[in-house]
């Protein structure tokens, strides 16, 4: 499911069904949920209609001939009732066939079914009342708002990359197939929403302000004690790049985003080039809209910035530049650097923070 609190994806468990199986089948379990992850299947991939029972078999069909040891129940190819289906094709391909299977085994079943059963969540007309079925349930992915899935897809994109790159820096992908891991890799190369990208990183970077209020209920002594509210704010630092190398152009994109992020949350805007002019640091509140300004044009020196944020209480560093300068200090918050495709691809200096590409 996706927690509308933390915008992040959580799997729940049956402990009962958990300790029922063996430790093998529980690697398996695990390997298949982190597989539904890494080909997308509940993300970008998902089809027109969303989440469907459909949908989610055709999602298991697509991984489980990958994995062994799994307890029995799974949508496997080639085995019960998909024993006339291929193995290794992707869940597009399945899709159809489950379809007609669950259409074919629809109009076997007599009667209508019972209202309890025709208002099974996720359950489409052409689902009927087929009894296939899966060993997990995807459909806690649809509850969630537009906004909260995006950003809960963003995070999770970030993890599987941090992942990657540790899996190829020590050459250890374990029991993840050769043909796997160049899809996994491939995925990770697609270009990204950057707009989402920097809209997900204000709101990862928010903490909250907590405080006491009578008017909500106390959970563990209610009516004895007030409740308490959080108001989530983030105190963000946006540094502009503002030497000669970094074009107007790239200038008038970023601010055109920063005027509509202004409309969620105001942050801290610092210019700088070898250096930080505090008299030129100021703040975007929100709901402001501002135009493109440039206020220095000297060369580019990544450590003036990151030592002002690191002076101060800032939660997330946002740098936009052309990357054209030697590898600064580390930053104390969550840092993330924005610039051009061929800026990214030009190697001045190697980093493990997020980079993310402006077009």
């Amino acid at each position: 499911i996706v927690n509308r609190e933390t915008a992040q994806f959580e799997m729940l468990y049956n402990p009962d069904f958990m300790d029922s199986m063996t430790d093998p089948e529980r690697r398996a379990i695990l390997i298949h949920e982190f597989y539904h992850i890494i080909f997308k299947h509940v993300t970008d991939r998902l089809p027109e209609g969303g989440m469907t029972k459909a949908w989610s078999i055709a999602a298991d069909l697509a991984i489980n001939s990958h994995i062994a040891n799994l307890p029995k129940g799974g949508c496997i190819p080639g085995e019960d009732q998909f024993i006339d289906l291929p193995p290794g094709k992707a869940a597009e391909w399945y899709l159809p066939f489950v379809e007609r299977m669950m259409q074919d085994q629809s109009k076997d079943s007599p009667g209508e079914g019972s209202e309890g059963e025709q208002g099974q969540r996720g359950k489409s007309a052409s689902e009927g009342d087929s009894d296939l079925d899966t060993l997990d349930d995807h459909s806690g992915w649809g509850d969630a708002p537009q906004e909260i899935k995006d950003i809960a897809n963003e995070r999770l994109k970030d993890i599987v990359q941090q992942a990657t790159d540790e899996a190829s820096q020590s050459g250890s992908w374990g029991s993840v197939s050769s043909e796997t891991r160049k899809e996994l890799i491939a995925s990770l190369k697609t270009k990204v929403d950057w707009r989402k990208v920097l809209r997900f990183f204000v709101k990862a970077s928010q903490r909250a302000n907590k405080s006491s209020t009578i008017r909500r209920i106390n959970r563990r002594y209610p009516y004895i004690h007030p409740g308490r509210k959080s108001d989530r704010v983030a105190n963000i630092a946006i540094s502009v790049d503002q030497s000669g190398s970094v074009d107007n152009a790239m200038l008038a994109l970023f601010f055109a985003e920063l005027n509509k992020l202004s409309e969620v949350a105001s942050f801290t805007v610092v210019p700088f080039d070898t250096k930080v002019d505090e008299k030129k640091v100021y703040e975007w509140r929100k709901g402001e809209s501002r135009p493109v300004e440039r206020v220095l044009s000297g060369g580019t020196c990544f450590d003036a910035p990151t030592k002002y944020v690191n002076a101060r209480k800032f939660d997330g560093h946002i740098v936009l530049t052309d990357m054209c300068a030697p590898k600064p200090i580390p930053c104390k918050c969550h840092r993330l650097w924005m610039t051009t495709h061929s800026n990214a691809d030009a190697g001045w200096f190697e980093t493990k923070e997020r980079v993310v590409v402006v077009d």
